[in-house]
């Protein structure tokens, strides 16, 4: 079966940090992409970034580029995101979720994925 169970969300003030985690198992963790999406109170959810972990290849939201970094932690098949100088704007649910190669696709953040996890709430407050 699989799971996705995602964690590390909290308030932080603007300019501050936090790392998400996406823990999973029942697949082959390296043979799968990895996506972080967020949704806003009102807006649609939104891709934020994936990880291909067979070649380790990234891709970034425009709104993440140069803040945040995606990294996967083979050993404990667990993904993580880390996010720097969050902005108010940051504000909403992360999800992660899981396919096969979506991440080698531009159209990834609006590309059906195979399994999602529960999400985790960030709120950055100004």
């Amino acid at each position: 079966e699989v799971q996705l169970q995602a964690s590390g969300g909290g308030l932080v003030q603007a300019g501050g940090s936090l790392k998400l985690s996406c823990a999973t198992s029942g697949f082959t963790f390296d043979d799968v992409a990895i996506g972080w999406f967020r949704q806003a109170p009102g807006k649609e959810r939104e891709g934020v970034s994936c990880i291909n972990n067979s070649n380790n290849s990234t891709s970034y939201a425009r709104f993440v580029k140069g803040r945040f970094t995606i990294f996967s932690d083979n050993a404990k098949n667990t993904v993580h995101l880390q996010m720097n100088s969050l902005k108010p704007e940051d504000t909403a649910v992360y999800y992660c979720a899981i396919d096969e190669d979506r991440c080698g696709s531009p159209l990834w953040p609006v590309l059906p994925w195979d399994s999602w996890g529960q999400g985790t709430q960030v709120t950055v407050s100004s």
